[in-house]
């Protein structure tokens, strides 16, 4: 675990602000601006993992567009800015296309200018903690950022991740995530999970938690959507208030929204941590 150094965005106006009472969140698995359609589109367009493309940037302006109706932002497989970006760091520019005054780029898997496999956060509220955790697994690659809102007990936190294909890798994955949340009372997960939520709550470390979800319609693949992938999970302090899968095909995966109510306690201004 690092404590991690948020980032601003000079374009918008950063001031101490309260949490609202109904905060809107949503996690993406963006692909790396890669515009994934169909079965084959992995095999055809799969240099565009390693290469730069036009498209790409068309591809990231309607993500951005998506992104505007949202508070607090969970990305997966973004690029850090490496040759087949453009050298675009791509948290940056969707914090700058979507005025979200703070962003973080996760780096996980370091491919030097050839890729920068992270995941990101883009917020309109500055949190009081960042920390950038690397999940455990046999092949190194797979992180989580922790961010929490307001201090003391009555603080949200926040938790965004991409978790490990293999059920092994994955159940310790959740374990660490587990003991990193076991203190907090308002707790968010969220993010490319790559199971069900069945086996999330039932069969995995989290059982016992009490974490609550809402039952989604297919995330994965996203022109066919038949496998939910992508969760927000909440602890039983924070309640629904609307779920959504947005149909928008972007990405192999779409993304997921959802409206939480917090505890009052939780609605007064939250500081900064250093930038």
């Amino acid at each position: 675990m690092a404590t991690a150094s948020l980032q601003t965005n000079p374009h918008c106006v950063h001031g101490e602000q309260a949490l609202p009472e109904v905060l809107r969140l949503l996690s993406f698995n963006i692909q790396v601006g890669i515009n994934t359609q169909r079965y084959r589109h992995y095999v055809t367009r799969s240099w565009q993992h390693l290469l730069p493309h036009a498209g790409r940037s068309t591809t990231l302006d309607l993500i951005s567009r998506i992104l505007n109706d949202f508070d607090l932002v969970a990305l997966q497989e973004v690029d850090g800015g490496s040759m087949r970006s453009g050298y675009i760091n791509q948290v940056e520019h969707l914090a700058r296309e979507g005025k979200f005054p703070y962003w973080y780029q996760q780096l996980n898997r370091n491919l030097g200018r050839f890729a920068q496999h992270s995941n990101g956060l883009l917020s309109r509220y500055a949190p009081q903690l960042l920390e950038d955790h690397k999940l455990p697994g046999v092949l190194p690659g797979r992180g989580a950022i922790l961010t929490s809102f307001g201090e003391g007990p009555d603080s949200l936190l926040v938790v965004m991740m991409h978790l490990a294909l293999s059920p092994r890798t994955r159940a310790n994955q959740l374990a660490y995530i587990r003991e990193r949340i076991a203190d907090h009372k308002h707790v968010v997960l969220m993010g490319d999970m790559n199971t069900h939520a069945e086996d999330l709550l039932e069969n995995s470390p989290l059982r016992g938690s009490k974490m609550h979800t809402a039952t989604l319609p297919g995330t994965y693949p996203s022109w066919k959507p038949a496998r939910v992938l992508d969760h927000i999970l909440l602890s039983p302090s924070l309640s629904i208030e609307q779920v959504d899968v947005l149909p928008h095909p972007i990405s192999d995966h779409l993304p997921v929204s959802m409206h939480i109510r917090l505890p009052s306690g939780l609605c007064v201004p939250a500081s900064s941590v250093g930038s």
